[in-house]
């Protein structure tokens, strides 16, 4: 190798296209350019013998190269500078091609043609067989040394002091496009004026390798750059401000401790370790080396070269940005929080939040609907107990999946005082100007303005630089509130309806404390505040109770019979009892002879005690319907009035008529796109002048009638409590004790009933006629017979149908035979008076058929000669339990 070759470039020629490799001549003035005008036409076309002969003949001076690439062959020069020689790349590529199950293949490299440049660099060469050559590139390149800065450099850097520093390439190729010298070219074609040298095999024998095994070698020459790499956030995380006190953060208590063979488990296994370079191949032992860690003394990062896994390929990664990649997608907050939980990382220091105004006192059981405690009488002892909600909960919602989790465990805890569900979702009781209870069915900022009241919410906020933890005030976001008021259900005590007064529960005690009762899920808003009661009822206790309710507010109101008082009393008391029984009541009509007899004071009798919704009547039935959807969703009061109907108004409703039957209405609330089931557990009254009713609604209603038969009633005096409105104001708490105790005391005497029939109400009428002879008053449901009276229907058609029974007998007949022998007494239109048409009766008989009126009914027979309905009336005979025909 140290021997100088001969110069004889026609001779080196003649071997170089031998070889099928494409000549060129090189000037000797030691810029190593081409010794021809233009040498671009010999990338695509090999040069000729005889342009050699006149380039190198009669031993002319300069030197000789050769093209690479397709016009050579497909033939790759691999060029090693002569520095990285010297700083034992080469060995170091070695090892690697050996650890990486490529040494044969290198090994004929470095030994198929191998050249030494005058530099002290190496020279090698490949044929590839069926792929193309790759343009010049540099596959490993260093930073300068400051000693090896050229004048210009260091000019430059004087200049210019944030400029690029000068690089120093160590490996690069020589490829499509590319030419390079070649031995024997000597003295004056090099700077050094040294020669280049073969130094291993010869043109003919350059070795052929497939491209993908050249790729393999390409990557390995790439292993050993040394430029520095950009590192990106989402792979190896900057460096951050220091934690106070030496504190570290997971992410960096991970760097210092974590292992790469820990890390990479299942992605690579490592393959050799050359001083702190560790050379990684795939865990299945496929294929060579693929990557590297530990080249960086300064940062030990993983550089992948392989594009076959999760990790970006020439990118630098830290441990932590590979443990994040690989376990969380890149996820840098989602992996930090795991390895906090793993111990890594010192824990943060935390600030408290700052202690929250005190907020009034709450009370369970919506107690401080009380506003101050009332005189007790000794009639009437025992109430009920306070008991303090302890200081409002902390609740971190940080997190949105877990402020909810939170605010559904605080329900479920009982720790939201005064928040009950109902079928439409949470809502709470609250007083309206009037002092009436009301339900709110809660919105989005209600439920927020409810948490912000009862619960101190806050997030927990992380300083970047401090990595302290602050806890702040927040408010529960409204899309929050938005789902939870979404679900189907909620953990809250469900809120069965609100009662104004004690009540009896089903199991027959008295519920007596002011808020919710979770055994029944009523809500007790007393409407005026509540007198003690004994434990038990004395004999005394009862007929004080007896003498405050009926010689004294009923002493004086002008009953048309003893019925009326029962009927009315039966009202007064059903409020008291209403969660004791199932089933429907009927509706009261408080009517009389004229205004001024009472009706509004006996209405305000229910309003003192118990408090009244009052509506006006509606237009229509739908107007109706609406008005009866409102007072059950929304009012708390448990008497409804339909208040001052019009002279002589007939009630005839089909929705009147399923209201009074129905034990649950179900209906649209107005605003909502959802339909409601509600108890209807009110008490329906009605008051008006000559009231009657039609249709159906005769038996759904009970009477109770006022005739002071004189004139002017409003001008009566010498009532024995004087004015009653009054006495009502100062008196409430007295009247409603006093109903309380009757009750009571007929449940201690065993709640005796007595069987009455009422249809639907049969439940109902058959506890109150045995509560009213317990208590001595007559005439409960006494008025039956007088009651048909005012039913203008039944009148009408009982007098129609006992008339065709006597003047057309018992025979089936045509309605227009009825309608001509009976002008004067058929039913008229009831809009136009007129006469109804042969098919209009048709109809209305069809209507009835089967219904007794009175003691006659109307029964359908189908004439099948005529192919028509025709029409006959039966009379019931009486004790006898069949009709007559």
């Amino acid at each position: 190798m140290t021997d100088p070759q001969s110069i004889d470039l026609r001779a080196a020629a003649r071997e170089l296209h031998d070889a099928g490799l494409c000549v060129l001549p090189i000037k000797a003035d030691g810029t190593k350019a081409p010794a021809v005008k233009r040498w671009m036409p010999y990338k695509v076309s090999r040069s000729t013998p005889a342009e050699h002969d006149t380039w190198f003949g009669a031993g002319r001076p300069g030197g000789i190269a050769i093209v690479y690439g397709a016009v050579s062959g497909a033939v790759e020069m691999l060029e090693f500078e002569g520095r990285a020689i010297a700083e034992g790349l080469l060995d170091e590529v070695t090892e690697i091609m050996d650890a990486s199950g490529l040494g044969d293949t290198w090994s004929a490299i470095l030994n198929g043609w191998a050249t030494e440049s005058p530099s002290g660099g190496r020279h090698f060469r490949v044929r590839l067989d069926g792929a193309p050559v790759p343009p010049n590139k540099k596959l490993a390149s260093r930073l300068a040394l400051e000693d090896e800065y050229t004048p210009e450099e260091r000019q430059r850097l004087a200049e210019k002091p944030g400029a690029k520093p000068p690089v120093r390439v160590l490996i690069e190729t020589r490829g499509e496009g590319g030419y390079g010298l070649v031995e024997p070219s000597g003295g004056s074609v090099h700077a050094s004026g040294r020669p280049y040298l073969r130094i291993a095999g010869s043109p003919a024998t350059i070795p052929v390798l497939d491209g993908d095994s050249m790729d393999a070698i390409r990557t390995v020459l790439r292993m050993v750059d040394q430029m520095p790499v950009p590192e990106a956030p989402k792979t190896a995380p900057k460096e951050r401000q220091p934690l106070p006190d030496g504190g570290l953060r997971p992410g960096e208590d991970y760097e210092a401790q974590a292992d790469w063979q820990e890390i990479l488990r299942g992605v690579f296994r490592p393959l050799a370790t050359r001083g702190e370079t560790t050379y990684w191949g795939w865990s299945d032992g496929v294929g060579g080396i693929k990557a590297t860690t530990g080249r960086d003394p300064a940062a030990d990062r993983l550089y992948v070269f392989a594009t076959g896994s999760d990790f970006q390929a020439e990118v630098p990664y830290s441990k932590f940005g590979a443990y994040a990649l690989l376990q969380y997608g890149g996820n840098f907050k989602a992996a930090a929080a795991a390895l906090r939980q793993q111990g890594y990382g010192t824990p943060p220091t935390r600030r408290r939040l700052s202690a929250v105004p005190s907020q009034p006192q709450h009370f369970s059981d919506g107690s401080s609907a009380l506003d101050h405690a009332p005189d007790a009488q000794e009639e009437f002892e025992g109430g009920p107990q306070l008991h303090a909600v302890p200081d409002r909960p902390k609740l971190d919602i940080t997190n949105e999946a877990d402020a909810i989790d939170g605010v559904l465990g605080l329900m479920a805890a009982g720790q939201l005082p005064d928040l009950y569900k109902r079928s439409t979702g949470p809502c709470w009781v609250y007083r309206d100007e009037s002092d009436d209870p009301t339900v709110q069915r809660l919105g989005t900022d209600n439920l927020r303005a409810y948490l912000a009241e009862h619960v101190t919410t806050y997030t927990v906020r992380r300083n970047p630089q401090t990595e302290q933890l602050t806890e702040e005030r927040e408010l529960l976001m409204p899309k929050s509130c938005s789902t939870i008021l979404g679900r189907k259900d909620w953990p809250l005590p469900p809120l069965r309806g609100i009662v104004t007064s004690p009540v009896i529960r089903p199991n027959g005690t008295l519920l007596e404390a002011p808020g919710y009762d979770r055994a029944t899920g009523l809500y007790l808003a007393p409407r005026v505040p509540l007198r003690r009661l004994q434990p038990q009822v004395t004999t005394d206790s009862l007929a004080r109770a007896k003498d405050i309710v009926l010689s004294q507010v009923l002493a004086d109101f002008p009953w048309v019979a003893a019925s009326d008082r029962a009927h009315y009393v039966g009202a007064l008391l059903t409020p008291i009892l209403r969660p004791f029984f199932h089933g429907p009541t009927p509706m009261f009509v408080l009517t009389a002879t004229a205004a001024g007899s009472g009706k509004s004071l006996l209405k305000d009798i229910f309003k003192a005690c118990y408090g009244v919704a009052d509506s006006a009547w509606p237009e229509n039935d739908t107007e109706l319907r609406k008005s009866v959807t409102t007072q059950l969703y929304t009012t708390g009061q448990p008497v409804a009035v339909f208040d001052n109907l019009p002279n002589g108004f007939v009630l005839k409703s089909p929705v009147l008529s399923a209201l009074l039957t129905n034990e649950h209405w179900g209906d649209r609330i107005l605003g909502a796109t959802g339909k409601v089931n509600m108890l209807n557990d009110r008490l329906w009254l009605i008051t008006g002048n000559a009231l009657r009713a039609g249709g159906d609604n005769g038996r759904r209603v009970f009477w109770v009638r006022l005739d002071p038969n004189c004139p002017d009633p409003d001008q009566r005096d010498g009532f024995r409590v004087g004015d009653l409105r009054p006495w009502l104001r100062a008196n409430a708490s007295t009247l409603v004790a006093a109903l309380v105790t009757l009750v009571r005391a007929w449940l201690a005497a065993g709640r005796p009933t007595k069987r009455v029939r009422k249809g639907d109400y049969s439940e109902w009428a058959s506890m109150m006629a045995g509560l009213l002879e317990y208590l001595g008053i007559d005439g409960w449901m006494a008025d039956q017979n007088e009651a048909r009276d005012q039913d203008d229907e039944l009148q009408e058609w009982a007098a129609f149908l006992e008339t065709w029974r006597e003047k057309l007998g018992a025979d089936t007949v045509q309605t227009s035979a009825v309608l001509a022998a009976l002008p004067d007494h058929v039913p008229r239109n009831a809009k136009t008076g007129d006469l109804p048409t042969p098919n209009m009766l048709g109809q209305w008989l069809k209507a009835r058929d089967g219904r007794y009126f009175g003691t006659h009914k109307v029964t359908k027979v189908y004439d099948s000669h005529r192919r028509q309905n025709v029409w006959r009336v039966d009379v019931h005979s009486r004790g006898m339990g069949r009709p007559e025909s």
